[in-house]
């Protein structure tokens, strides 16, 4: 277990507030898990008050102590109710704010309006984008996370290999992936940002199975066990010749990575085959575009012109009119980040520091889907791969 380093969190919040002073915002109010992980090191439940200069306040209402122990910021603090919040902040010689920042793409509405009623006359802002703009950039410390994420999928590749075979269900190939990573020290949660965003370890399934498209924003999304949890894994088995796709996030300290990679028992079709190798194409395309860091949606555009070019329009990243905007996807606490190499994104360029999930596929209705995906990140000297398993088909 990794406590998050004092020094760390500092350049965190130094950036945020920088951004802070940009915006004209007083203050921000951080009450989200994954922001909260980011800027105080621990979940414990609370709001963290960041002021555009000066000190941040943690206030943590349940349980203080362990935020105490887990959180390497200076003022950790608690309260009972949030009636409670501005007198603290007043002891702590903060002035009533003007301008406050939130995450008003996930914050409750019911919970918005206390804060209102906190800080009467105040101007709330969504302070979501700065905070992505911060989280964005990937540390030293946090590529190394990455990393021993990497490795676990990488644990959950090979054990992939040993145990397919021909007549197990898809859902006893994700429990045994599962256990494996679960062993490996995966969280067993996936964050996503997005508003009823959910996901379990991953997406694994086979042949058919694998081009049922879902609710949720992926270019992939399978049967499911029931309606109330529509995607994923089924009580499918596995047949000879058909694709079977092992899309597994690693999640190691809290940061995740994300890896796709193709199997089959006996073989497959030569139409399928090529997909899957067209896909690598797609990979190599965008590898060699973000050499020279274009825009997110200048890199999405390319890559989708050279999947139409090959013929896939109403196969590339999804069903026919249930296709995704998106080829990749930042990736770190959550696996919704910035960057988004997705249309429309013309004016954020790739930086150093990104990290991003690149998942070019197809998907054939009645046959099954075949794709690639890795998690890259980009350096001063260009970009570099994360994930490591071995890229090709994988035929048992």
């Amino acid at each position: 277990m990794r406590i998050t380093p004092t020094a760390e969190l500092e350049i965190r919040y130094r950036k945020l507030q920088a951004y802070m002073a940009e915006a004209g915002l007083d203050a921000v109010i951080v009450a989200q898990n994954a922001d909260l992980f980011y800027f105080t090191g621990t979940i414990q439940s609370g709001n963290l008050y960041v002021p555009v200069e000066g000190e941040p306040l943690y206030m943590v209402r349940k349980e203080f102590l362990r935020a105490r122990m887990e959180s390497g910021l200076k003022e950790v603090v608690p309260f009972r109710s949030m009636k409670d919040l501005p007198a603290i902040l007043a002891n702590y010689g903060y002035h009533q704010p003007q301008r406050v920042g939130m995450e008003l793409d996930v914050l409750p509405v019911g919970f918005f309006q206390r804060y209102e009623k906190l800080f009467p006359g105040a101007e709330f802002i969504d302070a979501t984008p700065l905070i992505r703009r911060v989280r964005m950039i990937k540390s030293h410390y946090e590529m190394h996370i990455l990393m021993d994420a990497a490795n676990q999928v990488d644990k959950v590749y090979r054990r992939a290999k040993e145990v397919i075979r021909e007549g197990m269900s898809d859902l006893e190939l994700a429990a045994e992936l599962e256990f494996v990573a679960r062993k490996e020290g995966h969280q067993g949660l996936i964050r996503m940002r997005g508003f009823n965003s959910e996901l379990f370890y991953a997406h694994i399934f086979s042949g058919a199975d694998s081009a049922v498209p879902a609710y949720v924003d992926t270019p992939l999304g399978g049967v499911g066990l029931t309606p109330a949890f529509g995607q994923g894994a089924s009580w499918k088995h596995i047949a000879r010749n058909e694709p079977i796709i092992v899309d597994f996030a690693g999640s190691f300290d809290g940061y995740l990575v994300d890896q796709t990679r193709l199997f089959a028992v006996g073989g497959l079709s030569d139409k399928l085959k090529k997909g899957y190798e067209d896909m690598l194409k797609v990979q190599e395309r965008m590898m060699l575009l973000a050499q020279n860091r274009p825009t997110w949606g200048t890199l999405y555009e390319e890559c989708l012109a050279l999947a139409l070019k090959m013929g896939y329009a109403d196969n590339f990243m999804g069903n026919k009119g249930a296709q995704v905007s998106f080829i990749g996807h930042g990736i770190g606490i959550e696996i919704d980040e910035f960057p988004f190499i997705a249309r429309g994104f013309n004016d954020m360029p790739l930086e150093p520091g990104m990290v991003f999930a690149f998942e070019p596929k197809l998907v054939f209705p009645g046959e099954g889907a075949v794709g690639i995906e890795n998690t890259f990140f980009l350096t001063e000297d260009g970009i570099k791969q994360l994930t490591f398993s071995e890229e090709k088909l994988a035929i048992l």
